[in-house]
């Protein structure tokens, strides 16, 4: 497990715990602000939300607003931007609270997103009847099999649990392993493609769908490239074997992996080959 070697500040406790709980509610309710507005806004295609603007205003917003979440979100991950997030909490704090700030920073920019988007109010495709019925099952699935890879990833990084309770309880910032089991024996980027499942399984399509579906399909491939160059700086060979193994987005059919990553022989052919060798 990753540590941060700075611990909580030492203030008094009562100081600490408000800080922790406000931290805490604020995360986890722009966490919930950002993913209904997102389920929903997509579940109508972008069709319906806040946004009034006109074309071709509206072009140019909207734009923004789709820039504005893979770009920051990337920068927020880098040295400086992780400098950054770490000078949000007040004084003494920011470091143990950066996993819960950066979470809601996330969180208000996927809200911004989805609720401020203003729809060009063209529809091409709705579906109806069974259609529909399936579609909303598919995109039912694939929101649940997003939540299942980030419990998989360690739940409490994902929505910000662990910089607030770490602050509230007094103890030093103890990121978790890096994930190999559940849907990481798989692939290696399970998030990112339950992601890309939630913005391809829509019951509605209109162009600005199809906009953020693509944006963000291909933020879903690229991205990963430069969170797995962090893996590899803070987990080295361990992260190396381990991408051997587990192919990157896709599980695709073939013949298991063993720890060095060449693929094993089955053991009636390792059989075969032993008598013939004999």
């Amino acid at each position: 497990m990753r540590s941060d070697s700075s611990p909580p500040a030492a203030r008094g406790g009562g100081g600490r715990i408000v800080v922790a709980v406000v931290y805490g509610v604020i995360c986890h309710a722009a966490f919930a602000l950002g993913v209904g507005a997102m389920m929903v806004a997509m579940y109508f295609g972008m069709s319906r939300s806040l946004g009034t603007l006109s074309a071709p205003w509206s072009w140019i917003a909207n734009a923004a607003l789709l820039a504005q979440f893979p770009l920051a979100h990337s920068l927020l991950l880098t040295g400086r931007g992780r400098a950054v997030v770490n000078r949000l909490g007040p004084r003494g704090t920011g470091t143990t609270l950066a996993p819960t700030t950066f979470v809601t920073v996330a969180s208000l920019q996927v809200f911004a997103l989805f609720a401020l988007w203003s729809p060009s109010g063209t529809i091409w495709w709705q579906a109806h009847g069974a259609a529909l019925g399936v579609l909303s099952v598919l995109y039912a699935c694939a929101w649940l099999l997003l939540g299942k890879a980030m419990f998989d990833a360690g739940l409490s990084v994902q929505i910000g649990t662990l910089g607030w309770v770490s602050l509230l309880r007094g103890r030093q910032l103890v990121y978790p392993k890096m994930p190999t089991t559940g849907l990481f024996r798989l692939i290696r980027q399970p998030i990112y493609v339950a992601f890309t499942l939630t913005v391809w399984t829509v019951p509605t399509w209109t162009p600005d769908q199809v906009a953020v579906a693509a944006t963000f399909t291909a933020y879903c491939l690229v991205a990963p490239l430069f969170k797995e160059a962090r893996y590899r700086r803070i987990h080295g060979s361990e992260f190396d074997s381990y991408a051997r193994r587990v192919p990157y987005w896709l599980p695709w059919p073939g013949r298991p992996r063993g720890p060095s990553g060449r693929h094993c022989e089955p053991a009636a052919d390792r059989a075969r080959i032993s008598r013939r060798q004999g």
